[in-house]
């Protein structure tokens, strides 16, 4: 039964375009738990628009643009974390920006994954900066005992970033997912078959 959690190293990497082509993938479901920021496309839409499965609505839809605990506050919005408990079944997750953005004012994303017990893939960047930021986020993971199913690259292929990461880290390598333009969901699919391996997932 294929369940994952999509977490990034930072906001704006391409987790959710990753998250859509694992999920189009797999043909899997896929959730949100909090949306922050309503004025342009969410992920819950971006997911829709590009993989076609289907897509659970969010637990929490907040209108302010900024990390789930401050959105909350200024919403008016009190966050209830049993709330953001995962339904059963085939599901892939996706989280907000990274492993430590607050989700309450007491309570971290990747404290989240820790009572979920759900595979973690670590999406990151393959820009300058990446090895320290994947690096910190697999140690906050694994320093709470969150299992870590591997890492996935976006972006140009940078060798040796990619390779340090995972052999200082300890992750499997599963693929990179390149710039695609135009941005569709059959140049998706393609990419991600491409540079994936779906076994890897299953």
């Amino acid at each position: 039964m294929p369940r994952f959690v999509v977490t990034g190293t930072d906001t704006g990497i391409g987790k959710t375009v990753f998250t859509a082509a694992l999920a189009g993938a797999l043909g899997i479901p896929y959730w949100k738990p909090i949306q922050s920021g309503l004025e342009e496309e969410t992920d819950s839409e971006v997911v829709a628009r590009l993989a076609g499965v289907p897509v659970l609505p969010e637990a929490y839809r907040l209108v302010t643009p900024a990390s789930p605990h401050l959105a909350a506050e200024i919403d008016g919005v009190a966050i209830d974390p049993d709330a953001l408990t995962p339904p059963a079944g085939d599901l892939i997750v996706e989280g907000a920006g990274g492993v430590l953005v607050p989700v309450t004012r007491t309570l971290l994303y990747a404290d989240l994954f820790a009572r979920w017990r759900i595979p973690v893939i670590v999406c990151a960047r393959t820009g300058l900066g990446t090895i320290n930021h994947s690096l910190l986020t697999i140690e906050a993971l694994r320093a709470r005992g969150v299992p870590i199913h591997g890492i996935a690259f976006v972006g140009d292929a940078v060798e040796d970033s990619e390779a340090i990461v995972a052999k200082i880290g300890g992750v499997r390598r599963l693929g990179r997912l390149p710039p695609i333009h135009p941005l569709t969901p059959e140049t998706l699919a393609a990419a991600f078959a491409a540079n994936f391996d779906l076994a890897g997932f299953t």
